[in-house]
């Protein structure tokens, strides 16, 4: 099994259950264990901010799935709650990002690890450093990497 830290997002609708729903679809699917889940957090929107707040969290799981399966799951399980994608950074019902996988650093036209923006989003990382603030990305912690950050507007919910 190898760890893998997430994040979840969603400014449509009942954002809260739509977080709840989200950890419920993935730890269901095979080879999938939810690990850890940090509390939820009231964010202003961010790249496209003519929109509502978001709602974030992040996740930490075990998986027996490799990081280009564990993204196809995320993906399913964004599927699987009517996420539709229309526009970058614009609003959506559900969003999974894989942030981290443990031991893997990808780049390829899919994915992306670890996520190339995870330590320029407070949104994020302080989600993240509830649940892994010693985890390394990018040869610095997630603690170290949110306190250089602005978190303005991010309360927990």
């Amino acid at each position: 099994m190898k760890r893998a830290w997430l994040g979840i997002g969603s400014n449509i609708g009942d954002k809260a259950a739509m977080l709840d729903a989200a950890v419920a679809g993935l730890g269901a699917r095979p080879g999938i264990r939810v690990t850890g889940r940090s509390a939820d957090y009231r964010t202003p929107p961010w790249g496209d901010t003519d929109q509502d707040w978001f709602l974030n969290g992040a996740l930490a799981v075990e998986t027996e799935l490799d990081p280009h399966g564990l993204l196809d799951a995320c993906l399913a399980v964004e599927r699987d709650l009517g996420r539709v994608r229309e526009r970058r950074w614009g609003p959506r019902v559900i969003d999974i990002d894989l942030l981290s996988y443990e031991g893997a650093t990808v780049a390829d036209e899919r994915l992306i690890l670890p996520h190339r923006f995870v330590r320029e989003r407070a949104f994020v990382l302080v989600p993240l450093a509830e649940i892994a603030p010693d985890l390394a990305i990018g040869g610095e912690t997630v603690a170290e990497a949110l306190a250089k950050l602005d978190r303005t507007g991010i309360v927990p919910a």
